[in-house]
């Protein structure tokens, strides 16, 4: 049956099966609903690129569904690093410290790069105030037990009730890129956002010309899904954006992945990681 089906998916989406919303039997997994969705032209054929895959009735019922949380100004704490809620009194003046003279952090972000302390610190509290997004300090966490703010991230553009929020703006200075504490913050987010939250559905999107987002981006699972051309304009210049996902019924896999990886099991004595997470997240397939 499943095959079947995917063959009468592959007929329709490309072009070969003429079948119109209402003639399409519900069953086989397949919705109506979703078929009339599609454009369909004067010759009733498709319009619009399908899924590669039916749909299935079971993932589209949601009768039970509950608006998720927002997400609160709280600590989230790992091994290796921690995240605070951002403020620029308390966390301004390492920020600064952690990018002064690297303006190319700034590159792809809306803001930046700062000549002064000071005009990067009124940039962290407008950070601070903003009511549409959650910022959180990410702080590594150094053998001698202090810690000190290397960077930051938010949860942006929050819906609970369709359950859909986007990590996003995220600052990793040289002291924290490519780092297990950089890693493990974007886990602890995932984790807040999924377990916590009860998000449905979780969003990276960054310019298609940023290519080190983007392989972050599969690197940590998240599901590249295409590019919105003219998206946005940033820094007087037109933006076409990536976009990628990862969905609360991937977390458990993706899940795993991370914690595998950050365990301390995985790195030798000059920390160093024996497998990478790319490699991780093949072997878990």
């Amino acid at each position: 049956m499943a095959a079947a089906g995917h063959s009468f998916w592959c007929d329709l989406c490309h072009g070969s099966g003429d079948v119109p919303p209402d003639n399409v039997k519900e069953g086989c997994g397949a919705s109506r609903a979703f078929f009339r969705a599609t454009r369909w032209n004067a010759a009733g054929s498709a319009g619009l690129h399908c899924y590669p895959d039916l749909v299935s009735e079971l993932n589209l019922n949601l009768a039970n569904w509950k608006s998720a949380r927002p997400p609160q100004a709280i600590t989230l704490d790992g091994q290796w690093s921690r995240l605070e809620p951002l403020t620029a009194a308390q966390h301004g003046h390492s920020i600064w410290l952690a990018v002064n003279g690297h303006d190319s952090v700034w590159t792809w972000l809306s803001d930046g790069p700062y000549a002064r302390e000071e005009d990067c610190l009124q940039a962290l509290h407008a950070k601070e105030n903003d009511n549409a997004s959650r910022f959180f300090a990410i702080l590594p966490k150094q053998p001698s037990g202090t810690t000190a703010a290397a960077g930051y991230a938010s949860l942006m553009r929050i819906d609970p009730p369709n359950g859909v929020i986007e990590v996003g703006n995220i600052m990793f200075s040289p002291q924290l890129q490519r780092t297990r504490a950089a890693t493990e913050g974007i886990y602890l987010m995932t984790r807040y956002v999924f377990e916590e939250l009860g998000f449905r559905r979780y969003e990276w999107k960054c310019n298609a010309l940023n290519l080190p987002s983007r392989r972050a981006a599969e690197r940590f699972g998240f599901t590249f899904e295409g590019i919105f051309r003219q998206h946005m304009v940033i820094k007087g210049r037109s933006r076409d954006s990536a976009w990628y996902s990862m969905l609360d019924s991937e977390w458990p896999d993706r899940k795993l992945t991370f914690e595998r990886w950050l365990d301390p099991a995985n790195f030798d004595t000059e920390g160093n990681q024996i497998q990478s997470l790319t490699s991780l997240a093949n072997t878990s397939k």
